[in-house]
């Protein structure tokens, strides 16, 4: 490749970067929209200049014809009036006066007459169209000058001028004039570019340049945006993008603890089982006993443990997301409460006082074991906020149909949670406010009210206590 090749491949791999960059953009943009104001300028310019001329020669013949009209024009021998109206440039002179016209001829009078311009009538639009009809088609023509003249006793001038001395002048005006608004374009281009790339660009390409780190490894924190102190926009999607990374991290580091927790529940879910299938066995040889407290306690036994396999299974179906679909019927709502709330209250808060307020009548369209799972987390938590209070308490639990949704809401007189908890409450490992509680119950009980089309909010919780609300929809008939 030689070297005007290579220079080409220079040249285009430049253009490239320049049209395809911010950076590079903004500095053509720059230099377009200043060369426009320049040639905005430069118009007006070009006509004050050509009507300059015009008027320049208009003073010139008025000077030159002067002591003409003053004194006796015989006094004057007839070459050294050609020779006054020839300095000024002029073919022809005509002084027109009320009464009568004088015309002053140095030389025999032009044939043809190409151009009129009466600077009497003629405005800003007029002056910038002839400008530029003279800058690009004048040259041989001659032209006709008429103006208002300062004569005594005169009413109007007229000048004939061939137009070559005005277009050469014009040009070399026009000329210098281009390359100093040339020049101002550079200067204020790069003066602008250089201002908006330092507020910018720069911070853009830097923010740019964060997030493609972040991304090639979103679990590095050293890859989080250290936002600046700016107080404009800027500093704003600094800001917002480092909470934006530092949550996503979070999340990832969230899914990383679940997915360790699905491999440890997997290896400890045989033995588990073992354990409960053993005591299964014991319930069932206890259950042929004539005791009758035996006989009482054997259900419950015997119920709790059923929960207790169904919940390990479901710990481990969860970290490994494969939950399978609610297998929805429609029951009675009220024994299902009750029997969470009993189990719940019994092992976390037995001094608590559980209150159900549901109608027995009540019905709901839900799969009954992950209902069951939805309030025994509820209730355990609240029971669980009343034993750290250290305090008898109590929790009432109730319900009611709207259309097509039933609203089930547990509350308790506890003390409340922590304002710094509830953004994240319902977040796996993050929304327990027990010490040494794993954060996954209301996870697990959202998940479940979601997968029903429902969902669990918060409905307020302060010193007085907390209520949170379950909303489990019909099925949509199909």
């Amino acid at each position: 490749m030689g070297m005007a090749g290579r220079l080409g491949a220079i040249a285009k791999d430049a253009w490239r970067l320049v049209a395809h960059s911010l950076s590079g953009r903004l500095l053509l943009l720059t230099l377009f929209y200043v060369m426009i104001t320049q040639i905005v300028i430069f118009v007006p310019s070009i006509a004050r200049y050509h009507r300059s001329l015009l008027e320049n020669h208009i003073e010139t013949a008025e000077v030159a014809i002067l002591p003409l009209t003053e004194l006796d024009r015989e006094k004057f021998s007839i070459g050294l009036q050609r020779q006054m109206l020839t300095r000024a440039g002029a073919s022809a002179v005509m002084l027109k006066r009320p009464e009568q016209r004088e015309l002053f001829l140095p030389e025999a009078m032009p044939s043809h007459i190409d151009l009129v311009f009466d600077l009497r009538r003629d405005n800003l639009f007029a002056q910038m169209a002839n400008a530029l009809d003279c800058l690009f088609e004048g040259g041989d023509r001659v032209l006709r000058v008429i103006s208002a003249t300062r004569i005594t006793g005169a009413e109007t001038i007229e000048v004939i001028v061939g137009e070559r001395p005005i277009h050469r002048q014009l040009l070399s005006f026009a000329r210098r004039a281009f390359l100093l608004a040339l020049l101002i374009s550079l200067a204020t281009a790069i003066l602008v570019f250089a201002s908006l790339y330092l507020v910018l660009v720069r911070p853009m390409a830097q923010l740019t340049r964060a997030m493609i780190a972040f991304r090639e490894n979103p679990e590095d924190p050293g890859r989080i945006i250290a936002p600046s102190a700016r107080r404009d926009e800027i500093g704003v999607a600094e800001r917002e993008l480092a909470v934006l990374q530092r949550d996503l991290y979070g999340f990832l580091q969230q899914k990383g603890r679940l997915a360790a927790l699905g491999a440890a529940v997997a290896k400890i879910q045989h033995d588990l089982r073992n354990i409960l299938s053993s005591a299964q066995l014991a319930s069932d040889r206890l259950a042929k006993l004539d005791d009758p407290v035996v006989q009482r306690l054997v259900p419950r036994l015997v119920s709790s443990l059923d929960h207790a396999v169904a919940l390990a299974t479901a710990t481990l179906r969860y970290g490994r997301a494969d939950e399978h679909p609610p297998q929805r019927r429609r029951i009675k709502l009220a024994p299902l409460i009750d029997e969470a709330g009993e189990a719940a209250v019994a092992a976390q808060a037995p001094e608590a006082r559980f209150v159900s307020t549901v109608d027995p009548q009540l019905e709901i369209d839900a799969d009954p074991e992950q209902l069951y799972r939805i309030l025994l987390n509820l209730i355990r938590n609240a029971a669980e906020a009343l034993a750290a209070a250290g305090a008898p308490g109590e929790i009432r639990a109730g319900a009611e149909r709207q259309g097509r949704h039933v609203l089930i809401e547990v509350s308790d007189n506890g003390p409340g949670i922590a304002p710094s908890i509830r953004p994240r409450l319902f977040q796996p490992f993050a929304g327990s406010a027990r010490k040494g509680g794993s954060g996954l119950g209301l996870a697990i009980a959202r998940d479940l009210a979601r997968a029903h089309g429902g969902d669990i909010a918060l409905v307020s919780s302060d010193s007085t206590g907390t209520k949170l609300r379950v909303d489990i929809p019909d099925r949509t008939e199909g």
